[in-house]
């Protein structure tokens, strides 16, 4: 048996994102798909005294373009990101052992492509976490047509008997393909998190996962649906 999750890339994405790549033995990012704007691919929220913030990458206005294709532009966004967590997470309890290898990352490397710095991100955070799901890109195969065509065609071409689908894609995926390719479709679950020590104010799930690094640290996993593989 072999379960595959394919999914586009997210900046600093939130905790459901990693237990979804926990809960399977191959994850694709399909960096091939459409880039949207004011979407998850180049902002996220963090926790600060005022409420919700956003951390946005600026990426230009053009929106003809794969996620993969997205260059940026240089400029002084990482160090303004970092100032950001600095200011809203330096007192946090596991500040000191998360920005060891958070820092370097965003102060010592200039990024060039969005695609790649997402990826950079979310394998340093599974490095943290422990799991180790191998990271595939989606232009590491061959890509059909349709949208479910070519969900179905990744997976064959990976060697997955399960696919594990985030529950947004009920809208558009048509199950019977997968059933025709003798791939098990099932959804995953978001729901019922418990929550966690978190700073300034009302308790949110939807921010960034740094928040609860920087929070529990070592004990995130503990606050999470899936534990480590």
């Amino acid at each position: 048996m072999k379960q595959v999750a394919i999914l586009q890339s997210n900046y600093i994405p939130w905790k459901g994102y990693f237990d979804l790549i926990a809960a399977v033995d191959e994850f694709i990012v399909y960096d091939d798909m459409q880039y949207t704007k004011n979407d998850w691919r180049n902002r996220n929220r963090i926790k600060t005294p005022n409420g919700l913030e956003w951390l946005t990458i600026p990426t230009g206005q053009n929106i003809n373009r794969r996620i993969r294709d997205v260059e940026l532009a240089p400029g002084n966004w990482q160090a303004k990101h970092w100032k950001s967590l600095v200011a809203n997470y330096a007192k946090a309890p596991c500040w000191h052992e998360v920005a060891a290898w958070l820092q370097p990352l965003y102060l010592d490397c200039q990024h060039r492509n969005l695609s790649e710095l997402n990826v950079l991100l979310i394998q340093a955070v599974c490095d943290y976490l422990g799991i180790t799901t191998r990271i595939t890109r989606s232009w590491d195969y061959t890509l059909g047509e349709g949208k479910t065509e070519r969900l179905v065609d990744l997976c064959q071409q990976a060697g997955a008997t399960h696919y594990v689908s985030g529950p947004a894609a009920r809208d558009y995926l048509d199950e019977q393909q997968f059933a025709d390719s003798a791939i098990e479709l099932s959804w995953f679950d978001y729901d019922g998190y418990p929550t966690y020590p978190q700073q300034w104010g009302e308790f949110s799930h939807a921010v960034s996962i740094l928040d609860l690094l920087f929070n529990c640290g070592p004990r995130a996993a503990h606050y999470m649906r899936y534990a480590p593989r």
